[in-house]
């Protein structure tokens, strides 16, 4: 038996999560499509990977799909420097 004035973190979703770790997917796309998506990519600053992500979430905002507990995109690269030191 549990204690019930112990919080389950299996069912409280309040509870703290550790960030769960990315999915890595195979994805296989015509070499013209690709071609497009990275120079598309590269004229908005991101990876090519990052691309598709934003047009997936994009895609499944639209279509009222987005999950609610789906975090923002990660942000790659240096992180800001604290200004006010």
């Amino acid at each position: 038996m549990t204690d019930s004035s112990t919080p389950d973190p299996a069912r409280d979703s309040s509870a703290k999560r550790r960030p769960q770790q990315r999915k890595q997917v195979l994805l296989r796309l015509d070499p013209a499509v690709y071609e497009a998506l990275a120079r598309w990519a590269g004229d908005e600053l991101r990876s090519a990977n990052a691309q598709i992500e934003f047009l997936l979430r994009r895609a499944l905002k639209e279509a009222g799909r987005l999950p609610g507990e789906a975090g923002p995109i990660p942000r790659r690269g240096r992180p800001p420097t604290d200004r006010e030191s």
